[in-house]
């Protein structure tokens, strides 16, 4: 017996198709086993397919799960974007959209403007020795931060200049054998942003992530006190590469981008 899934593919964090990072939107009318939604993730092959089923708790419009091609993660900020776009997209009605999460709970997009507004919780960190990333990294940082209160756990090296950021080859075994953590790079901004990033998550089946929301709710707490401001600007600069204009809110991190959806049809099993 066959069934016939509905399915989107949204760019996240970009202006037109080809940019910032694709993930799958499928929604459902219940979950299926486990094993579905993770062969689907694989067979799919994008960094995050999203899973969205109607929400019965009243805490929110809709339940929200991703899968890597690997593996269940706990929080992904581009496929919840892609996610709120493919709602709010149908439903004009509509300013936001809320999605129930297993870990993380309640994460909200909400419509700005020509963009989307994703809400995130902000990630804290403190210092850690950076030896064993900077040799996976093969560059050495000014400083190595690790995630202190975070659903993923996380590591980000801070580097003094954009140039480096960019021309970073990373050793993806080396990286993945740090934890499993979500692994980022970071500097200074260049070409009129404020800072830049890369993002490695070669343990959950994506060497390099093109944009990561996740990723940007460690950087954000850590770059609005190093620039002495709440909002500004960020660009990760993967090949697809994505702006996103960020924002510190107490303990929130609000993320500001724009969706295209690039492929609707049908996944059969």
């Amino acid at each position: 017996m066959t069934a016939d899934l509905p399915f989107f593919q949204i760019d996240a964090f970009a202006d037109r198709p080809f940019q910032g990072n694709s993930a799958a939107v499928m929604p459902l009318d219940a979950w299926l086993d486990d094993a579905t939604l993770q062969g689907i993730a694989m067979e799919n092959n994008l960094s995050e397919t999203a899973f969205i089923i109607p929400d019965s708790s009243g805490e929110a419009d809709y339940e929200l799960r991703w899968f890597t091609p690997a593996t269940e993660v706990e929080m992904c900020g581009h496929a919840t974007l892609a996610s709120g776009h493919h709602v709010l997209s149908r439903e004009p009605a509509m300013a936001e959209v809320r999605f129930r999460t297993r870990h993380v709970g309640v994460l909200i997009v909400g419509r700005l403007g020509d963009k989307l507004r994703l809400d995130l919780p902000a990630w804290l960190s403190a210092p850690v020795d950076g030896a064993a990333l900077a040799a996976a990294f093969g560059a050495a940082p000014e400083a190595v931060y690790r995630t202190t209160d975070a659903a993923e756990p996380s590591l980000m090296a801070v580097f003094s200049d954009a140039t480096t950021v960019r021309s970073l080859a990373p050793d993806f075994r080396a990286v993945a054998a740090l934890g499993g953590v979500l692994a980022m790079a970071t500097a200074p901004g260049d070409d009129g942003v404020d800072m830049v990033s890369r993002v490695f998550a070669p343990a959950a089946g994506i060497d390099e992530d093109p944009v990561t929301g996740s990723a940007h709710a460690m950087m954000v707490p850590y770059w609005a006190e190093r620039l002495g401001r709440n909002s500004f600007t960020a660009f990760q600069a993967s090949k697809r590469g994505g702006a996103i204009d960020c924002t510190l809110a107490g303990d929130r991190v609000l993320l500001d981008g724009r969706c295209v959806t690039v492929i609707e049809g049908i996944f059969r099993i």
